[in-house]
Formats: C-alpha cells, structure tokens, sequence
C-alpha cells in the first residue's frame, strides 16, 4: 500500500494542473511574486504538453471569489479525482509551508471548509496524508539540530496504542538523525507532493529571520535553532488540529478516526521529546511551555475528546487506557491535559477492578496441591511440556492483568505490597519444601554466577535478592523457635515445682506470685508452641494458685499482660530457686527431666533445622544465591534483631554444610571480599551451653565451630591468621576421638552407639568425610560374603557372591551426617551396588534408599540416566537393571512424585519395556519394569502425555494402556484437567492410547467415567465377539497342536518344534487349548511343557495368552451354563484351573490374570472368579509370608536384619526361571499392590460393596505396604462420591494408618454415629478451616499496612484439626514440620492437612449440599463471629458501620444481607472460645484467610460440590435485602454494591466486611483453585442469578466472572461462552425491551464497558494486551450478534466490537477482515 501511495505522489508532482493550482493558492496567499520563478522551474518534461494557466491579479481577491476561481480552473481538466488528488496533494504542501504564518493558515482552513462544502474534499483520504506529510516534516526539521521523535507506528507502538493505515511511514524508513548539525533543515520538508521550489516554512517563514543567527557564539545559535523549530512544529501541529476537528464534522471512516487519534495520542505523549538535549544549554532548568505549545496542546485535546466522546463514539475511551497516555513522566502545567489523565486514571482502575479478583494479594501457592499457573500456550509436543516454567505467582499491571517474567521480578521494588507477595510465597515453600522441580521452574541463577550470554528467563521467578531475604528470614525464624524452646525448658522447671508443692500455705506470698507467673508463661508457650497437650494440665496447677491467691482470672491476665515478661521471669527464677532450697523435693527434680524428655520432643525443632539445611543446600549448590552478598545481610540482620537471638551454633552448623559447595569455595579464595567475608562466618561462632551435653545435636554444634575453622584452614592462607586458635585446637580432641575408636581390629557397632558417640561421628562427617565414608561402608560389608547357589534349573559354571547380612544403618544416625559425606556414601554405595562384582546385600541397598530419603533435594538424581552417565554399560548388566528397578518400585517411587520426575522416569521405563516385550524368556525384567510403570501411571495425579516425542501410538503394552485410560478417568473426575491446551490433546492422546489396544470398557465403568472420557469411549465397537469368532476358527489347529505339546505322554522335543514352527497367531491361544484340554482335571496336561514354552515366548505373547484365555474360559461357561450345567461348579472348576496356571505350577503372573478378569467385568462371572481368587488359601498363606518377613510398613525405621527370600519363592517359577540374581524387595505379593485398588474400583463400579467390603477386610493390613495408600483413599472418596455406604466408607478409611493421619478429633463420631445421619456442627468445619489457615495457607507477612501477621508466631500456630475443648495429652498428629520420608504420600506436610480435610468432608454421611450450605454459611457471617471470639482479649470494635458514610450500605459484618430480620450479629453453632487466639492472627485477618482456606477445600472436592456452592452463593445474593428493596434508591444501591465488593482483607480492617463481599471473595478464592475444565461449571451461578434486572446485580455478575476472563485467555470455547453469558445478562438489563425497575444510563457502566473492551483484547492476544493485539474475528461476530438486543444508547458505546468495517475500528484495521486491496 506504501508503494502504490508513493507512486501515486510521484505522478501528482509532474500532474498538468498541479502548477495552476500552485498559482491559484499563491494567488489567494499573496506569494504571486514568485509566480515565473516557479513556473519556469516546474515546467514539464514534455515541451508539447498543453500549458495551462490561471488568473493572475496584483493584489490578492477576496476569499469570497476562491470557490469561483476554483471551479473555473476545475473546468480545464476532465479527470476531477487525479484533480482532487492533486489537490489535495497541494493543500498538505501549503499547510506544512504556511503553518507559521497566521493569514495565510486561516485562508487554507476557510479553502478547505469551501471546498469541503462543494465535496471536494475526501476527508478518508486527505487526514491520512496531511498526518503523514507531517510527521516527515518534523522528522525532517529535527536531522539539522536535535533528535524530535516522529509520529512513527514503533512510537506509539510502545505506548499500546492500535494499529492503523499504511499511510503512516513505518520507523524503519527512517535513517539515523544527524545531532551535528547546528541549522535547521532548509531543504523540502518532505511530503509526498511537494516541489523543490516551495521553500519550507522552517526556511522562509518563520518569524525569526536568518539575520539573527549573527549571534557570539554557537551556543546561542544553537538554542535560537531550536527555537525556530519548536515554533514551526507548534504552529504546524495548531493548524493541523484544526483540520482535523473541521474534518470531523463529516462522517469520516473508523480507519481514519484510527489515524487521527493514533497521531494526536502520539503527539501528547511525546510533546516535550523537542525539549530533548537543552540540559547542556544554560537556562534549560526554568524553560517553560510558550503560548504556541499550549495552544496546539489544547487543540490536540479537543480533537481526542470529539473522538472518545460518548455521543458519538468515533473511538473506545478503552484505547486511552492502553495508550499509556497517562505515565508521561513530564506532564505540561495544563489543566485540560491533566484533567483527562485524571479521568484516564479513574476508568483504568474501575476496568482494572473487574480483572482482579478480590483480595489478590492473598492469593498464593499453598504446595496443597500440584496445581500451577502455566506460563502460556505451549504446543503438547513432548520436551516442550516437560520443560515448561509455571509462575507461582503474578503481578497484576495497571490494566489489572496477571504478569510475570525475569524483567518483571528483577523491577519489583523492595518493601513493596508485590515484594512481601513474592517472599510470603517463598517463606512457605521454605517452610513446607516443596520440590526442587519447583524451585527449579521458579527461581534465577544470581547475577554473580550468571553466563552472561544467557538471556532473560521467561516464565514466573523469583530473583536472588528475593531468595537471600527469605533464606533469612528462615534462618531467624529457626532461631527463634530454637530459643523458644530452650525457654520453655526453663518454664515447665518453674511449673512442675508449682504443681508439685505439697502444701501452698507454707509458701511466701511473693513466691506464689511469681509462681502463678511461670504458670502463665508455661501456659503462652505451650499454646504457641503447639503443645495442646499440656496447655489442660498446666490450667489445673495455674487455676490451683488462683484459688489459694483469692484472685480472678480476669485480674490475673490483666496483672501479667502488662508487666515486663524478660524482667519478672528472672526474679522468678531466683524465687523459684529460694522455694526450692527451702522446700528440697527430689521427687520434683525426677518430674522436670520426665516432663523436659516430653515436653522437648513437642518443641524441638532439630528436624526442621535438617530440613532446611537440605534446601538451602540446594539453593547454593543452584547458584540461586550470592554467598558474599547472603553473609553479608545475614551478618547485618542478626545485628539489627534482638542481639540474644544468635545463642547456639546452628547458624555456623548451617555454614559447615554448604562450605564445601563449589560456588562457596571460589567466593572463599578467589572473591576480593574473601578476608571480610571469613571474619563474618567465624562471628556466628557461640559458646554452645546445653542443658544436655550429651546429646548429638549438642555435642554436634559443639564442635562444628572447631570443624569450621579446621575447613576454612585448608581453604586459604590468607585467612588463617583470623581463625580461632582455640576451636583449632579443639580440633585434636577430634582426631583424637576418631583414633581410639578406629584403632585395633574392633569395629564401633553403629547399632548401639551411644549418644555420645553418635554426635562425635556426626563431627567426623564434617571434618573427615573420606575416612568416615569408608567407615560406613565397612559397617555394611562387615559381615563377609557367601556364595549364591545356582537354581534347580540354572547350570552355570560361573559363581555369584553375595554379600552377608548386616543391619541397615539407622536414620537416626544418617540423618546428622554431613551432606558432603551422604554425597560420598552414595556414590560410593553405586559403585559398589551397580559396578561390584559382589552382589550388595539388603542393608546396603535400604541404606542408600534411606540416604535419598533424608536429604532429596540435596542427593536426588534420576537414576536411569545418572548412572548411564556414570557408566554406560551398567544398565546392560541384568543385575543391575534389576536391582535398580526394584529401587525405583519399591523404594524411590514417592521421591520419584514428589520431585515431579514421574512422567520422565515412566517414558524411561517405557522404552525398557519397548525394547523387552517382544524379546523371548525375559520375563523377569520385564514384568518388573511392567509392574513399575503401572505404578508410576497409577500415581501420577495430574495430566500427562503418553509419548514423550507426543506422535505416534504408544509403546505401552495392553495391560498399561488399559490401567492409563482408568488412570486418565481418575484423574479427570478427582482433580480435573489443569490446562486448556491438556483439554485439546486429549482427543489425540486418546487415539495413540486405543491405537494399540484391542479393549473395550464396559456400560457399568464408563458410567462413573468423567463425561468428556465417557462421550470419547461410548462408541468403541466390542471386539470380544470377533476375538471369540477367531479363537472358534483357529480351534481345531489349536487343539490338535495342544494335544500333541501338552498330553501327559507329549515328547519333550516337539516344545522346541512348537516354538519354533508354529504360527504367532496361534501361539497367542495356547493357554485357552490348555485350558479346554483340561476338562476341569488339571492334571490332564503336561504342566511341564505348558511351562517351558510360555518362559520361552516374549512377555507380550505371554499377555495376550491370558488375555485370550480369558475371554475364551468365560465364554465357555456361558456355554455351558446354557447348556444345563451347574454354575458354581463351573466356577470351581475355573477356579481350580486358574489356581493350576498361577500356584501350582506358576506358569502365569498373578496380577496380570486379574487385572485381565476385572476388564471382563461385563460378563457375570468374571468378578465371582476374581473373589474367589483372592480369597484362596493359597494367595493369604503368600500374603501372610510376606508380611511376616518384611516388618514394618515404614522400612527406613526398620533396624533389624532383613531376610532374603529365595528367588523362586519370591517370584514363582515363571518369573525365576533361568535367573540366578537374588530378589531385594520383589515378591509375588508386591507385584499385587497397585492390583488390588483397581480390582476395589470395579466392584464399586458393578455395585458390589459387600464383596468389595470384603476384599478390603482381607487386604487392609497389606495395604499398608501400597506407597500411594493415602492417594488411593482419597481418589476413590472422591471419585465414587455419593454411591459408597457408610459401611464401605470406614472400610476404605482402615486402608491408613488412621493414627498417623491428622484427623480432626471428632471426626471418628460423625462417620460412626449410629444414629440418623446428621450434618456436623459449624464449630466441626469452621475447626476444619482454621486447620487449613494455620497449616496450608502461607502465612501473612510483617507489613507497614498492619495487615500482616507475625511470622515468628505463625510458625507455632495452633495444631491442625484440634478443637479448644481438648481433654487429652499431645497428640501426635501434628507435630511441626516433617521430613519427607515421614510423609512420603501425599509428599509435604500442606498436602497431607489439605487431603485430609478433603478425606473427612468426602466421608462425612451427609449430602454435598449440607456440607457446602455449613461453609457458606461459616465465611458470610465469620467476622462478627471472630469478633465476638476475641471479645474480652482484644479492645471491642468500634461501630463503624453505625457512623458510615454510607449509611444504607451493609456493614459490620452484618448478617442483613442473609435475613430480612438483621438480628442476628454473628453465626450460631460456632464455639468462639479461644479461637481467634489460636491461629496467631487479629480477628480481622483470620476472617479473610478462613475465606481463603474455604475457597481452597470447595476447590479441591468433586464437581458436585462446586454445583452446590453455585446454588447456595446465588441464594445469597439473591436474598441480601438491600438488593431486594424496591424503595432504595439508585445512588444507594451503587453505594452498597460499590461498598460490598471491596476486598474483604480491606473492609475486615474496620470490621465492615459484608456478605455479598465475603462470597464473592470466596467464589473468587474458589476459582483461583480449581482447573481449567471445572472452570465450565462457573456458569450455573450466573444462570441461577438471572433474570438479572438492575444494575446492582449486573455489576456483582460482572465482578464475579471478570476476572475468570483472562485464565480462558487460551480457552477460546469458554472463553466464548463466558463473554456471551456477560453480554446476556447485560442484555437482561439494558435489552430493548429490558423494563429495569429504575431507569440508568449507557454511562453509569462506563467501566463494564470498558472492561469488555479489555477482555475481548486480552483474548485475542492470548495475554496481556500489547500494541499489536486484535480482538479476534469470532469474538467480534459473537459481540455484534449480541448488541443487536441492546439499547441503542449501549450499543453505541460498544459499537466497534463487532465485524462491521463501517463502524469498528478493530473491524476497520483487522487484516483478518480488510478486504486485500490487490
């Protein structure tokens, strides 16, 4: 288009009638002078060319003649468009000339208006080019003197500005600007049809003549250069303004109301871009704007305003918001201007609102679940996905809308509400672990250890500045905890000598005081440190004192709140120790070390320290924090805090683990703060001065100062001379320990150690890894080696040793190793487990199990690469790939989730098995990478590909693709498919899947499938039917073949014969001949046979046997049943058969027969066979084994021998056939463990609960041995949710160890209430919430605002699910933070309190809606509620809402918006008692993090719920009385809705937080939860609050799905529906035939106008809006097929969101919808 317009301008220079023209306008201009000059110079080329002339008079006529002297020339010519275009083409030319000059620019407005009067001018046509020519020209006046930025598309372009017309230059025309030149251009300005001969304005003129550039200097000419150019600019841009408002009294085009605006818009943002370069004059400092600026600023104005104005709405007031308008940082002292910034402000932050969903800020990742914001669209092609980053959290822009990015983290400012945000999000993850994975998608390397090549990292981050703080603060945190707990040492001394006294009387008065002091304090501690237990007991001694003292309790609180705590517990201490002297009790000393030993083991807060020493290794080892700069703020952190807080030597033990990292060596030697920084690490040296100095952790932190100096020696000798000479020579009682305990042949017995001991070993790992590594390893080879005979069917020559027996070393021992030395063990134990020509005994391999378990995110590695990397040939070693594959099954599985390494490990195993199925008498391996891989699949618990390169079926045998598509059931109906780019593969991964799989799923299973799974499935055709036609077809070879392999009388040669020449159609069929040979009489066949040929075919020939075999058997008893025969004979008889296949003569795998039975759960019979399998005497005798040789469950706590069972006896003869490498941990009975669930699920599924009662009866105590048992009860609550009895549900509840798991106490009544089921009271649920507050929600930061909490106290909140009317001692359900090995499934210890809440509400015996009814009803009356809790510990509110400036609005919390009678101040059912005090928080916060908590647990329950809570939130609003008032006025109800939707955390700040606000809060906390394809059940709240039919609820419908908008960014669908449901319910409201009870104005909803605006935009791009971002093209059909209903006054304001080019700007400049002009 630029080209053609560019050859247009060329052919209008040399056009006939252009020099007449000239003539004329000069003529009208009084330039007539010039008149020969010009003609001579534009001669044409052609001589022959006719000459035309125009009148010529001395003196300029009147203006009144031009029309006439006009249409005279006119006449000469009969081409009138190439007239008009030539016209027009002069016109732009004299504007540009003629600007400066007052007359002659008024003469060209009145020439225009008279030819505009005529139609001789085209506006569409002419705007466009005059705005282009004008920005050539000031690009051209600025390459003398100063850069000017032109008016180019890359300008605006950063502003977000649309795109417009080609007829604007683009900036890559233009060349580079010369600043060297002093003048002012005086060559052509540049427009598309200017002559050489028509001197620029800015030459010729301008006011200021060249004469006066005769100044001293060059400065002055400089300056006056620029003063002649801005003046030219000025006058230009005056009258250009003035054209333009002339030209919009027409009816322009929408692409050339784009062009106008595009320009004016660029042209505000940059007005004082000319000032650019003054600084170095002087005087620059005090410029202001002259008259001529100001004016042409006020024009500019003018024009925008006619443009945006509601009237006629030419442009969306929606583009001034994107424009970016209103962040020019230098804004000109003009009110206009700054008044339309104002209202851009206004508008912005109204549209902004509807983005954001209420209380944002607190919405942050609680690690309770795997669900993550993804970063963007990302194509589902295998490595793609895997390495895709997830934003944690994002910043909302000025527009409201969610971003996130390096640049953006690196821009966020410290002290900020965003930057508590972020180190709020991180405290959590440091305090609750989640995995590294994460922290690898997350966070940024420092800038110190950055590859300066590398570019920004996309995708959500945290920098390192963020990272060093709260690593800081986690450090502090501990300390304090720490010291806390040596503090409540001492108060539980002081308490016991209280409670112990035997006769008060005899005690002094002040003694009792300060008695009756320790008490109290006793009782703060331990109610914040989490000690529940005790708080009742030290309540009997306090309340004993009370008596004898004669006090109140009131009185009591009141004396000891205000007293000085630090002060009066030291004249405590002295009372105490006169009270004791005086009264000598023993027995009293002997009850403090009981208590001590108790109590300490409640507070102790070592496993948290080893915890986060795990992490923050990882951190540093990652490079993810500067180790000069962190010293340097820990140093100056701990020197701005309470100066006592260092007291131990955790901080220096912290140090001496990362000292060996490679990062913190080179900042130690290399670094030129190296010296500064050694002195700081030797200053967090303390005097350690235990209670007990004979505890590990205490000798440990003993001497870790010693084993620092002693590193730091060998470091660097530079540093030497400022290391403690003391703690070096503390180093020899070291070594000289380590002497006497390794000298002589006596080895130490790591199995009884004392304490002692134990700490000085744990010294030795830092100072002397190597010896103490060799130590280990010792201890575990230190029972020598035996040799393995070969097996019965094994003749081998070759001898295979194994080591003997040892005992595993204790976790409690590893657990205080150093990580260098754990680093040590395990590749040493790799070597020798992988590499060894000894095959390693059990205790090496649990030991190294437990070593990955202690520390994972220091020590984990994906092992099926790392030791390919190692060592390529390992994995070809079969002992290898078998000792390592029953690791990752039966020992790493959980670690392999929790780091999220499950999905690559299954593609791993995938290739192994691809490689192995067809390859003949592997069986072994096979079925353990099979049975592996089933497992990996069973626990994955988000969406996941199927192919890792995402084309092409799957490598998956038919027994994994048939557990993926059940897996991919659970999954979608539990927890819901996270992305919407998971949603569009589905389809596809559904296809590789039944590519490969010949199964069809029956009616009673896919009808408890999700339904976009079950809608996928329904039509696949049953191919039983054909299978059984081709098995009746292939029957009279198959037997005849049987027959001559397996009579009792068969040559043993023709085996060879049938492997070798039978054809691979029939082998598949062999099994099911044996099976009709049989007659029911086993003994008729000739097992040997059977058995050797089924070794010798590949493992994919053995599965499809049974699955044959299967079908074949069960169609027979059809058969004959039908033909008279008894059916539970004919069961026998199979059942005998079967027991003949699998323990008779273990020629078949177990768990693939039944998992092959269960898929044929469409024929009656197979699930009676199923039962009756497991409940054999053989399969329980084969469970009961196991369970007796295996010990505990919990194997890392196991510290006896453990036994090795016999090869063939672990596996059966099928399996062990040919092998000779000993089994570690497989067995027969293990390989049933991810069986059984399946098998539970579908006799569910076939509505048989009392066999599926049974079954788990028989198999719960085995079940405790299933890594995922937690998940399991949790998925199949949830995924058969309203079809379990109440009888099934407790059964399924037995799965778990229930004593471990963190019940709320009274949960056992509610699920075992004989009586009628009835809904728990609200105190259960609202327990339940503060649970999830005080366990899973991060905690709230310090903040200025006063809206955050106290860390320190968060950190020892209340225990989860206790109720304050605990009776008992301590439970041990919750007692602080966990190591992962303690809480393997679900994998961090938010995850277990989420999914145990989430396991309770699932087995309550009541319905969803009574449940989500007591929730709603918690969060809309749960702040007066708090308040009336605190009543009495805190001051009492003040009655804000009483004295409101709003006096209609619902305040206080108020319950009105619930009942007409808006009596009731707070909710009943509620015990407030204690409440608020328990969770560390102000009433005002608890009230806003309960909402949270909620939204959080109603996200996580099946979609039944979420229904339920659509209805109920519906009836909320609907019911609030001053939405159903129709005597209240518009203003008040725009007052109340705009008061009610204010963030809860803000209005909870005066206790006015309102029930509309609370739900939607709720909602909005609710949404942020839950996954993209719940996200379509939204609607039905919407649904259930039409017919809407006042702008109140509009705007409550608008504010609770606004902000959903932008998550369906990718979601087109949705989204669609989304956007349609809003429009709809606008159309309920201002619709033509819409009669609203009070009449509004198009105005009154500027902001959801707006807001529409915005989404449609935001979609479009598919983020956030840039300059370049279109609505697309179906969104703006679906907008105008939906305007066409509303009112003409709304319809016009949204009149450019629809497809028309006539009337949309979109419309007008979409590429999708232009029309291509060639």
């Amino acid at each position: 288009m630029e080209q053609s317009h560019q050859r247009a301008s060329r052919a209008y220079q040399f056009h006939p009638a252009r020099p007449a023209i000239i003539d004329l306008f000069n003529l009208y201009l009084g330039r007539s002078a010039r008149q020969k000059t010009d003609d001579s110079i534009r001669d044409p080329p052609n001589k022959t060319q006719k000459r035309v002339t125009a009148l010529n008079r001395e003196l300029p006529p009147g203006n009144e003649r031009f029309l006439l002297d006009f249409e005279q020339l006119q006449n000469q010519f009969s081409d009138q468009e190439q007239l008009r275009a030539v016209t027009e083409s002069v016109l732009i030319s004299l504007v540009i000339q003629c600007s400066s000059h007052a007359p002659r620019a008024e003469f060209l407005l009145f020439a225009l208006r008279s030819l505009c009067s005529i139609g001789y001018i085209q506006w569409d046509t002419f705007l466009p080019s005059l705005l282009s020519s004008v920005s050539s020209a000031e690009l051209s006046s600025g390459q003398g003197s100063q850069p000017v930025t032109s008016v180019s598309s890359t300008t605006v372009s950063q502003s977000g500005m649309l795109t417009t017309s080609g007829t604007v230059p683009n900036s890559s025309n233009f060349q580079s600007l010369n600043p060297t030149s002093p003048m002012p251009s005086v060559n052509g300005i540049g427009s598309p049809a200017q002559s050489a001969a028509e001197p620029s304005s800015f030459a010729t003129l301008s006011p200021v003549k060249s004469s006066d550039f005769t100044g001293t200097g060059q400065q002055s000419r400089t300056r006056l250069n620029m003063s002649t150019r801005d003046n030219a600019i000025s006058s230009l841009r005056q009258l250009c303004c003035k054209i333009v408002l002339t030209g919009l009294q027409s009816n322009l085009k929408p692409v050339t109301h784009a062009d106008i605006f595009y320009h004016m818009l660029n042209w505000l943002i940059n007005w004082d871009q000319r000032q650019q370069g003054t600084d170095e004059f002087d005087g620059a400092k005090s410029w202001k704007p002259d008259k001529a600026l100001v004016e042409w600023l006020r024009s500019c104005l003018d024009v925008i305003w006619l443009l945006v104005e509601d009237d006629k709405c030419r442009v969306p007031f929606y583009e001034l918001l994107r424009s970016g308008l209103q962040f020019i940082e230098n804004i000109p002292d003009d009110e206009a201007l700054f008044t339309l910034i104002l209202e851009i402000h206004r508008r912005r932050d109204m549209m902004a609102m509807h983005m954001q969903m209420l209380d944002q800020h607190l919405h942050c990742p609680t690690f309770g679940t795997q669900r993550l914001l993804s970063q963007a669209t990302t194509n589902i092609a295998g490595e793609a996905v895997t390495n895709m980053r997830y934003s944690p959290i994002t910043y909302p822009s000025v527009l409201g809308e969610p971003l996130h990015g390096e640049d953006l983290a690196s821009s966020i400012q410290r002290g900020s509400l965003d930057w508590e945000r972020a180190l709020r999000c991180i405290r959590h993850a440091l305090r609750n672990t989640p995995s590294p994975d994460w922290w690898k998608r997350v966070l940024l390397v420092a800038p110190c250890h950055r590859v300066h090549a590398q570019g920004p990292t996309s995708g959500a981050v945290f920098t390192s500045e963020m990272i060093c703080e709260a690593t800081i603060d986690r450090i502090v945190e501990l300390l304090k905890l720490t010291n806390s707990g040596n503090t409540l040492k001492r108060y539980i001394l002081v308490f016991v000598n209280t409670y112990f006294l035997c006769d008060l009387k005899t005690v002094h008065l002040p003694v009792l005081y300060s008695l009756l002091f320790a008490n109290f304090c006793c009782y703060v501690h331990c109610t914040t440190c989490s000690c529940d237990g005790w708080v009742h007991f030290i309540l009997d001694g306090f309340n004993g004192i009370l008596k004898m003292l004669g006090i109140t309790e009131t009185h009591c609180f009141s004396l000891f709140a205000c007293g000085n705590r630090q002060g009066s517990l030291h004249s405590v201490k002295k009372r105490v120790v006169l009270c004791n002297k005086r009264i000598k009790f023993t027995s009293i000393l002997q009850a403090n070390f009981i208590l001590l030993d108790l109590c300490v083991a409640e507070i102790n807060c070592w496993q948290e320290w080893l915890v986060f020493s795990d992490i923050f290794f990882f951190l540093m080892k990652s490079g993810c924090i500067d180790f000069v700069e962190f010293v340097d703020k820990l140093v100056s952190r701990l020197a701005e805090s309470d100066q006592h807080i260092l007291r131990t030597n955790h901080v220096t033990w912290l140090l001496a683990q990362i000292i060996r990292v490679e990062l913190v060596m080179a900042a130690l030697n290399t670094d030129s703060r190296k010296v500064e920084t050694t002195r700081k690490i030797l200053s967090f040296h303390k005097e350690d001065r235990s209670s007990d100095p004979n505890n590990p952790q205490s000798i440990l932190l003993d001497f870790i100062s010693s084993c620092q100096n002693l590193r730091i020696w060998s470091l660097n000798t530079s540093t030497r001379e400022y290391l403690n000479n003391e703690q070096l020579q503390k180093g020899k009682q070291i070594d000289e320990w380590w002497r006497q305990v390794s000298k002589g042949e006596r080895m130490m017995d790591y199995m009884n150690l004392d304490d002692r001991s134990i700490g000085m070993f744990w010294v030795v790992s830092y100072t002397m890894a190597q010896p103490a590594c060799e130590t280990v390893m010792t201890w575990l080879t230190s029972a020598g080696v035996t040799e393995l005979l070969p097996g019965p069917n094994l003749q081998s020559n070759e001898r295979l040793m194994v080591m003997r027996e040892v005992n595993p070393v204790p976790i409690s021992l590893l657990s205080g190793f150093s990580i260098n030395l754990c680093l040590k063990l395990a590749f040493q134990m790799e070597d020798s487990m992988f590499s060894g020509q000894v095959v390693p005994n059990i205790a090496m391999v649990e030991t190294y199990a437990r070593l990955l378990l202690i520390a994972p995110h220091s020590l984990f590695r994906s092992h099926l690469s790392h030791l390919t990397q190692r060592n390529p040939s390992t994995l070809s070693k079969p002992g290898a790939s078998l000792l390592v594959l029953e690791i990752l099954n039966y020992r790493l599985l959980s670690l392999y989730r929790y780091q999220g390494k499950s999905k690559n490990l299954m593609y791993d195993v995938t290739k192994i098995i691809a490689t192995l199925k067809g390859k003949r008498g592997d069986h072994r391996i096979f079925r353990l990478a099979e049975n592996l891989c089933m497992n990996l699949i069973l626990s994955l618990r988000d969406f996941f590909i199927v192919k890792k390169e995402g084309k092409g079926p799957t490598e998956f045998t038919e027994t994994l693709n048939r557990i993926t598509i059940v897996t991919l059931a659970i999954i979608i109906k539990t927890r819901g498919i996270a992305e919407a780019e998971h949603l569009l593969y589905l389809q596809t991964m559904l296809e590789q899947i039944l590519a490969t799989s010949q199964h069809t799923w029956s009616e009673k299973t896919l009808r408890y499938f999700p339904s976009i799974l079950r809608d996928a499935l329904i039509g696949r055709m049953d191919k039983r039917g054909l299978s059984i036609q081709a098995w009746q077809q292939a029957e009279t070879t198959v037997i005849n073949q049987c027959t001559q392999l397996l009579s009792p009388s068969a040559d043993p040669t023709y085996v060879m014969t049938y492997i070798s020449h039978s054809f691979p159609q029939h082998r598949q069929y062999l099994c099911a001949g044996a099976w009709i040979l049989m007659h029911g009489h086993p003994e008729n066949i000739n097992s040997a046979n059977l058995g050797r040929v089924l070794r010798e075919f590949s493992p994919e020939e053995v599965t499809a046997n049974i699955y044959t075999m299967v079908d074949v058997f069960l169609h027979h008893i059809l058969l004959e049943v039908q033909h008279g025969h008894s059916l539970q004979d004919l069961l026998l008889k199979a059942c005998a058969n079967l027991a003949f296949f699998v323990w008779t003569h273990e020629l078949l795998p177990l768990d693939i027969l039944l998992l092959a039975l269960i898929d044929r759960d469409d024929d009656p019979h197979a699930l009676r066979i199923v039962i009756n399998l497991l409940e054999r005497q053989e399969l329980q005798q084969r469970i009961k084994f196991y369970l007796t040789n295996r010990g505990r469950p919990e194997h890392w706590l196991f510290s006896g021998t453990f036994k090795r069972v016999e090869l063939q006896k672990a596996l059966g003869t099928h399996l062990s056939w040919k092998e000779r490498y000993p089994t570690f941990f497989d067995d027969i009975a293990t390989r049933l463990l991810p069986v059984i669930p399946l098998i539970i699920y579908r006799l569910i599924e076939n509505d048989a609960a009392d066999a599926a009662d049974r079954v788990l009866q028989l198999y719960s105590t085995f079940l405790h041995y299933h890594p995922l048992n937690f998940t399991f009860v949790r998925d199949i609550l949830a995924y058969f949710y309203g079809h379990l009895p109440g009888k099934l549900i407790l059964r399924i509840l037995n799965v778990l160890d229930v004593k471990k798991i963190p019940f709320s106490e009274s949960f056992p009544q509610h699920i075992n209430s004989s009586s009628a089921a009835m809904c728990p009271p609200l105190d259960y649920f609202a327990t339940l919430l503060l649970g999830l507050v005080n366990n899973v929600i991060p905690p709230l930061n310090n903040s200025k605002c006063g809206t955050m909490g106290d860390a320190s106290n968060n950190i020892m909140r209340a225990p989860q699910n206790k109720s304050p009317t605990s009776q008992s001692g301590p439970t041990n359900a919750s007692e602080g933070q966990k190591a992962f090995y303690q809480i393997q499934d679900p994998g961090t210890h938010t995850q277990l309190i989420l999914e145990t809440a989430i396991i309770e509400i699932l087995s309550l015996p009541v319905s969803a809606s009574q449940i989500v009814s007591s929730l709603v009803q918690i969060v809309v009356h749960i702040q007066p509620t708090l308040i009336q809790s605190s009543h009495g510990l805190h001051a009492a509110p003040s009655s804000v809402g009483q004295g409101s400036v709003l006096p209609t609005s619902p305040s206080g919390g108020s319950t009105d918006s619930l009942s007409a009678s808006r009596s009731t101040p707070s909710v009943s059912g509620i015990n407030p008692s204690n409440f608020v005090s328990r969770s560390g928080y102000t009433c005002q916060q608890l009230s806003c993090l309960l909402i949270q908590a909620c939204g959080l647990l109603l996200a996580q329950l099946p979609p039944e719920f979420h229904v339920q809570l659509y209805i109920e939130a519906s009836r909320v609003i609907k019911e609030s009385w001053w939405l159903t008032d129709g005597k209240r006025s518009l203003g008040e109800l725009d007052s109340a809705v705009g008061y009610a939707l204010l963030d809860p955390t803000w209005a909870a700040q005066d206790n006015t937080s309102t029930a509309i606000g609370n739900i939607v809060a709720l909602l909005h906390s609710f949404f942020s939860n839950l996954p993209q394809e719940w996200l379509e059940g939204t609607h039905l709240i919407i649904k259930h609050l039409r017919p809407v039919t006042s702008v109140a609820v509009l705007r409550i419908a608008f504010r609770i799905m606004g902000p959903l908008l932008p998550r369906l960014a990718n979601a087109h669908t949705l989204f669609n529906k989304s956007l349609s449901l809003l429009l709809n319910i606008m159309v309920d409201v201002f619709g033509k035939n819409a009669q609203p009870s009070t009449p509004v104005e198009a105005s009154e909803i500027a902001d959801l106008i707006d807001f529409l605006h915005h989404v449609v935009h935001y979609e479009g791009q598919g983020g956030p809006v840039q300059a370049t971002s279109r609505p697309r093209p179906e969104v703006l059909a679906l907008c105008g097929r939906a305007l066409e209903n509303l009112r003409p006054d709304v319809q016009h304001l949204l009149s450019h969101l629809k497809t028309d080019l006539n009337s949309s700007i979109y419309a007008a400049t979409h590429p999708k919808l232009v029309p291509n002009p060639s």
